[in-house]
């Protein structure tokens, strides 16, 4: 609290970078800070928090351990979100084998045009299901939010066309979430249910 535990308000420093950034970029960066790169980057970047728009599809092992950014990409390679423990994942196109490999927290997003998704994830510590029968309205509209600012960031022919069909382009997309972060999830929501029924009995 003393040195400003907050952060800096949204937009007080903006970065644009061309080349290759290398490993770790943008990693627990500060609130208030945004960084544009134009070109490639390794491992771990913006890993930790924040969010993250990346045009064009990404390799192998895309967001493996993040632990709390919200990203948005066009595709992945192989491993995709492996040993996730947060944060949220949009993808906007294919993933490659093994998504989801020891991935058990945060909530990952497919753009399933073609049905193929389910024969390459994982499916030892997730549950897998049509978004449109599996998430509530608001968290589509968290969805369709951050498809949306991916578009801003980027102009994303692939982000306008989706867009642009929402009813029909978000019943192709299929949520993955790890059973047991689910389990615990609902489990809260039904003690503060409880509680608040409770409470109200009381009064």
């Amino acid at each position: 609290k003393r040195y400003g535990e907050e952060g800096l308000p949204n937009g007080t420093i903006h970065l644009k970078l061309k080349g290759h950034g290398g490993q770790g970029l943008a990693f627990g960066l500060a609130k208030g800070v945004r960084l544009d790169l134009e070109g490639g980057s390794n491992d771990y970047v913006g890993k930790a928090l924040g969010e993250a728009y990346f045009s064009g599809k990404a390799g192998e092992r895309f967001c493996v351990r993040n632990s709390g950014v919200k990203a948005v990409v066009e595709g992945v390679g192989d491993h995709g979100c492996e040993y996730m423990t947060g944060g949220r994942v949009v993808v906007l196109g294919s993933t490659g084998r093994n998504f989801a490999a020891g991935m058990s927290g945060g909530i990952a997003y497919i753009f399933d045009e073609d049905d193929s998704f389910q024969k390459k994830c994982n499916m030892g510590m997730v549950g897998v299901g049509p978004l449109t029968e599996t998430a509530s309205d608001a968290e589509m509209q968290e969805v369709k939010a951050l498809i949306t600012k991916h578009l801003e960031r980027t102009q994303s022919p692939k982000a306008q066309k989706v867009l642009d069909n929402w009813d029909a382009s978000v019943a192709k997309f299929m949520r993955v979430m790890p059973s047991d972060y689910e389990r615990v999830l609902l489990q809260g929501a039904a003690v503060v249910k409880e509680t608040k029924k409770s409470a109200s009995a009381s009064a």
